[in-house]
């Protein structure tokens, strides 16, 4: 197992402070894994979590909802939506009574991609942790929220 203390080279004043820059340094070395992981998919973890919330509501979604329902919030969802549409994976559905409000909806290509994904021999990053330890440890992160 890997020692954070090592792993940056540094010492802390209490645990308290290890603790969170732990869960820092350990957020964005999952995500660095993330981001390898989805780069031959040609789409970034947020596109991946996009393409997942509309193909688990059946129904096209506002991107306020969308944006709402995200695991890692993003700030630029429309340019999200654009990058995903200029890839055929979703579509636009203006609404038929406030030209304000798009529906997105999810294409046969945007299926298709997530399909390719989950049959993907992804790393298990948690492999080292019980079921039991990754409860614990998820309502551990609850309880700092």
């Amino acid at each position: 197992m890997g020692d954070f203390s090592k792993d940056i080279n540094s010492t802390f004043p209490n645990n308290k402070v290890k603790a969170m820059l732990n869960v820092i340094y350990t957020a964005n070395w999952i995500s660095s894994r993330q981001n390898t992981f989805f780069k031959p998919f040609n789409i970034s973890s947020q596109q991946y979590n996009v393409l997942r919330i509309l193909k688990g509501a059946k129904a096209p979604l506002k991107v306020q909802t969308i944006k709402e329902r995200m695991v890692e919030r993003s700030p630029n969802a429309t340019r999200l939506m654009d990058k995903l549409y200029a890839k055929g994976l979703i579509d636009r559905i203006p609404c038929p009574t406030d030209r304000r409000v798009v529906f997105i909806k999810i294409t046969t290509n945007g299926l298709q991609l997530l399909d390719n994904v989950n049959k993907a021999n992804r790393a298990d990053i948690f492999k080292n942790l019980t079921e039991e330890e990754a409860v614990q440890l998820s309502d551990l992160l609850d309880k700092i929220r």
